[in-house]
């Protein structure tokens, strides 16, 4: 993919990979290397995946009896902190901070990100907002739910909302930062005959991503801003009895909330387009469709927040636009599972644990997009919003599809990041299980949804208990599935094999530098020669 060119006096690289240059704390907490930056966000998104997964355990024990086990308020502050701290803290950042803070400007032959400070900055503002978020959390926590609704949010809710806002405000300009890094990256650093046509799709994914960064999470930022105003100072923004619109409120935070959602799934199709590719040893089939298809998501994603508004009292004429523009923006996904599905037809498919993740998000996101189509028709959503219907879509997509992303691509790239393998027989054991628990836990919620069972609720009819029971036994053993790969990667940093530059025989510039990377990886400047994904007949291992 590319031959190599000698003399570049700019990219003077060492030895040393850069987990080892520079001992000390220090070195890594004030570093400009976007590989250790990677790291500290993978730490850093990993703790709050825990913390808000503990409080998922939570509420779950809580729904093993009809009439709850905790009072109805400590339930509502489970499911809140729960929901804010996984979208905004662990769904959001997950891949393009981490995966994609440490990939992009490999695989586009950089020796780093644009602004390699303001890319530290990014993980400084993350870690202020989670720190924001959890004092909330250790004062009490917040019964709003993730989305902050108006008017309780703002006149009538007692516990910890502007705590909780600020924290989600000040990460979301980590967002915008990172955001911006890619863009600026992207456009600038390509190493020469670096095309776009030539771009890895995670690029092109992550770059989708950028935008929607860029331009969305402001409109967070101002609703947040304005809900913390009236807040403090009682004037009437959104609250109706004071003169404000709560309408307002939900057309603001869901102009963002919605193009939020592939801010969390493109960089996850980034992902599995990589997977699928090395594992069938075939150039991705439909290349050009699947990277445009990438900014057509981003794109169509900014005109269909309406859909979340069916019940609120909107016209039949503007709901039956965003019901057509909903079911528009399903095109392009469903042309990257289409084209999966070829790469793979035909293909010398090996299944090893990275590719076992990629099949299990197209079945899982694949159900979750359809069910969307559901949730999308007018009159299916105004008898399904507010039930577990919408909970087990939205998990099927985001827990299904991008954390089972991550999950693949931090199992891909791992041997890359530590230059350690992994146990295999585990991490199989581990997808194996993941998938078994998260179906047992969120397919249950399908069928209470469509019974009529209200979601945000903490007691229920007795006759919902055996779904309900299922449903809390399938999160145990998807628990139990996350903490495996936890053991099995730490270990594998002391005692797993050395995995050399390619264990997986993977295209891309990436897999031709040294495991881990040395600090600039680059010794000299690449030049790209040769297509994307140009597999041969047979590829052949590079150990």
């Amino acid at each position: 993919m590319a031959t190599i060119a000698h003399g570049t006096p700019e990219t003077v690289a060492t030895e040393v990979n850069y987990l080892n240059v520079e001992h000390g704390w220090k070195s890594w907490l004030f570093t400009t290397d976007h590989k250790r930056i990677a790291v500290l966000y993978i730490i850093s998104i990993t703790l709050m995946f825990f913390v808000g997964g503990a409080m998922a355990v939570g509420f779950r024990v809580n729904l093993l009896e009809p009439q709850g086990i905790f009072s109805a308020e400590t339930y509502n502050r489970l499911f809140s902190m729960h929901g804010i701290i996984m979208v905004f803290f662990f769904l959001v950042p997950s891949i393009p901070a981490t995966l994609a803070n440490f990939l992009i400007p490999i695989m586009i032959g950089a020796k780093d990100l644009a602004f390699p400070r303001v890319n530290l900055l990014s993980w400084y503002l993350y870690v202020a907002g989670a720190v924001l978020t959890m004092y909330a959390v250790f004062r009490g926590g917040v019964d709003t739910g993730w989305t902050f609704y108006v008017p309780y949010s703002s006149t009538y809710s007692n516990s910890y909302v502007l705590a909780a806002a600020f924290g989600v405000f000040t990460a979301g300009f980590s967002s915008i930062l990172t955001g911006l890094n890619f863009i600026v990256t992207v456009h600038k650093m390509r190493a020469p005959g670096m095309t776009w046509s030539r771009l890895p799709l995670f690029v092109w994914s992550n770059y989708a991503t950028g935008l929607i960064q860029v331009l969305g999470t402001p409109v967070l930022a101002i609703t947040l801003l304005l809900l913390a105003f009236e807040r403090i100072a009682h004037v009437g923004i959104f609250d109706p009895a004071i003169g404000g619109d709560p309408i307002l409120f939900q057309h603001l935070f869901w102009f963002y909330s919605h193009p939020a959602v592939y801010i969390m799934i493109l960089p996850g199709m980034g992902v599995i387009s990589e997977i699928v590719s090395c594992f069938s040893h075939k150039r991705i089939f439909g290349y050009n469709f699947v990277a445009f298809s990438s900014m057509a998501i981003a794109v169509l994603s900014f005109v269909v927040w309406g859909h979340h508004l069916f019940i609120t009292g909107q016209s039949v004429y503007t709901a039956l636009a965003f019901s057509i523009l909903s079911f528009l923006v399903a095109v392009p996904s469903a042309i990257k599972v289409f084209n999966w599905t070829a790469t793979m037809h035909k293909g010398s498919v090996s299944f090893d644990t990275p590719m076992l993740y990629a099949l299990g998000f197209i079945g899982l996101f694949t159900i979750g997009g359809l069910t969307g189509l559901y949730l999308a028709t007018l009159a299916v959503d105004v008898a399904t919003h507010g039930t577990y219907f919408v909970v087990a879509h939205f998990h099927y997509v985001m827990v299904g599809g991008m954390v089972m992303a991550y999950m693949g691509g931090l199992h891909y790239w791992w041997p890359k990041i530590t230059g350690r393998m992994y146990s295999e027989a585990w991490s199989k054991f581990a997808a194996l299980i993941i998938f078994v628990g998260f179906n047992l836990t969120f397919f249950p919620q399908f069928i209470l949804g469509y019974m009529g069972m209200p979601r945000r609720y903490h007691a229920y009819p007795p006759e919902f208990q055996m779904l309900n029971v299922l449903s809390t036994a399938g999160a145990s053993i998807l628990g139990v599935g996350y903490i495996i790969p936890f053991v099995y990667m730490l270990w594998s940093l002391k005692y797993g094999p050395k995995a050399g530059k390619n264990p997986w025989g993977a295209s891309g510039l990436e897999w031709k530098i040294p495991s881990p990377p040395t600090t600039y990886n680059f010794d000299d400047t690449p030049i790209i020669t040769e297509e994307a994904y140009n597999y041969g007949p047979v590829e052949e291992v590079i150990g």
